[in-house]
């Protein structure tokens, strides 16, 4: 099979789909990996690298959508990108197309097979495509939070975890799975008082062990997020449904009770976010305020640390990148349940019930084509 590896357009992306490392798998699995210019640069990979571990640079998009059976992406397809997409061609990325509509009727258009790294999942149920930047997205929750949590931003002016004598910052996480359990680790090192909510009983418990004792686990429930906003200095938005909407936890009624500059990170934002008041924002202009309350709300926070995601990306994409291009999309999906729940389109129809269920349109079984 022909990969293609594209440039990222996103605004202040610096990640690349695949690492040098990855190509020279590829390669050794007998595909041919294009690989457009300066694609790696901002990860640390030159083109000489990707020659060096066997691809070959091409110079524009339009050349690598062209010759290849295969794309691969970090982020969506951008607006400019859509006509270059071949009928049939795989792009494999990351699509949260139940966030945006237009996205999603647009790609249907293309009739190509959209297999969704957020939606892949393992034999026990886990996503371990969206898992690392998860774990990146978690970290620097907290990390942009005590940044602007300064007073220079327009935040409380308090430090995360306090000093001698000065009680440390108050922090709620909302959401107990990968995203969260990384920013509470985070906020607890740095000495915060953290919170950290969710709906599953074992999981609490779990997380009640394993946990330091500056965080305290509290099963979630609307009025209990109520109660906790009010004395928090920081609010991370840590909820996910699998490839559909994230739910609206935070009103804007709500921001009222809040402490004015208190800092609310949604990481949800990519999946609609899971405050009202969201919205996405940039690197370059990733904060702004509403009703006195700053909101980050960067919806590929990854992107600012591209070395570290890059190679972490590539470590959980790379096998199964190996086994779609070996095997073509329709014998991986029968093969492996896993990438089939990955598929979310094919042929022009919607195959992955959260996509269809966001926008009412008609759902198709993965099942149905691939008989």
């Amino acid at each position: 099979m022909i990969v293609g590896i594209l440039k990222e357009i996103k605004s202040e992306e610096n990640r690349v789909a695949m690492t040098p490392s990855g190509v020279e798998v590829m390669t050794a699995n007998g595909h041919t990996l294009l690989v457009e210019q300066n694609a790696g640069v901002g990860s640390g990979f030159s083109d000489a690298m990707y020659v060096e571990a066997g691809a070959e640079i091409v110079a524009t998009p339009a050349e690598v959508f062209d010759r290849s059976d295969m794309v691969m992406h970090v982020k969506e397809p951008q607006p400019s990108e859509y006509a270059m997409v071949k009928k049939d061609q795989i792009v494999f990325t990351y699509m949260h197309f139940a966030a945006d509509e237009e996205l999603t009727r647009d790609f249907l258009k293309t009739d190509s097979v959209a297999i969704a790294y957020e939606t892949i999942e393992d034999t026990s149920g886990g996503l371990p495509l969206l898992t690392p930047m998860s774990e990146v997205a978690g970290r620097m929750s907290v990390q942009e939070a005590a940044k602007y949590l300064e007073r220079v931003h327009g935040g409380r002016g308090i430090l995360l975890g306090g000093v001698t004598g000065v009680p440390p910052a108050t922090v709620v996480v909302i959401g107990g799975g990968i995203v969260g359990t990384n920013a509470a680790q985070m906020a607890c090192g740095l000495g915060a008082k953290v919170y950290l909510l969710d709906m599953n009983l074992d999981r609490l418990r779990h997380l009640g062990e394993v946990m330091p004792k500056n965080c305290f686990p509290m099963m979630s429930s609307p009025a209990t997020v109520r109660e906790l906003i009010r004395e928090a200095d920081v609010v991370v938005g840590a909820v996910l449904i699998p490839g559909a909407k994230a739910p609206k936890l935070i009103t804007r009624e709500m921001l009222g009770t809040m402490k004015p500059g208190a800092v609310i990170v949604d990481v949800a934002i990519d999946q609609g976010g899971c405050f009202e008041t969201s919205k996405p924002t940039t690197h370059g202009d990733p904060i702004y305020e509403v009703d006195g309350i700053i909101h980050y709300c960067v919806a590929n926070m990854p992107g600012a640390v591209p070395i570290t995601s890059t190679i972490a990306l590539t470590n959980a994409t790379l096998p199964y990148a190996v086994e779609i291009a070996n095997k073509g999309w329709k014998q991986a999906c029968r093969d492996n349940d896993g990438i089939k729940l990955g598929l979310n389109m094919a042929n022009g129809k919607i195959t992955y019930k959260g996509v269809s269920d966001a926008f009412g349109l008609a759902y198709t079984p993965a099942d149905d084509l691939l008989k």
